[in-house]
């Protein structure tokens, strides 16, 4: 009877062990798609179907800085740069996140799956008549941005 007894306590023991095995390595695969996006920093320029000189100027010298000065962030994934037409239907959410109902430009830093966004709506404004210092003011902000991943 005393060997029934053991036999069935051990049993009981490896499958216990056993499972609770199992569920701790069905939770490591979750718990590291926790973080579900990597490290990146994003360029937003938000826009809207009628363009001024001004937004159409915010473009371009947003996309020259990023193309001269962070080729290869970008070919590393590391900076993303993104056209949103605020107009659109399928792009309501975005503009609803942001606050962006016309042209807006942010830096989006997603570090460790969490968002931090900077608004540079008003200095883009502001400096876009002015392309060298635009371009050198906001390269500088996307390096501080960068330093951070």
């Amino acid at each position: 009877m005393k060997t029934i007894k053991l036999i069935l306590i051990f049993t009981l023991g490896i499958s216990f062990y056993s499972c609770k095995d199992k569920k701790e390595a069905i939770k490591t695969p979750v718990a590291e798609q926790a973080k579900t996006e990597p490290d990146k920093l994003e360029v937003l320029d938000f826009h809207t179907a009628h363009r001024c000189k001004a937004c159409i100027s915010i473009e371009a010298s947003t996309r020259e800085t990023i193309e001269k000065y962070f080729s290869d962030d970008v070919k590393a994934g590391k900076l993303v740069f993104k056209l949103i037409n605020a107009d659109v239907a399928e792009n309501e959410k975005i503009v609803d996140d942001y606050g962006a109902y016309g042209t807006s430009l942010f830096l989006n830093l997603i570090k460790d799956g969490k968002e931090t966004h900077t608004d540079l709506t008003n200095f883009a404004f502001k400096k876009e008549a002015n392309k060298e210092v635009f371009m050198s003011e906001l390269k500088s902000k996307i390096e501080t941005e960068l330093k951070k991943i």
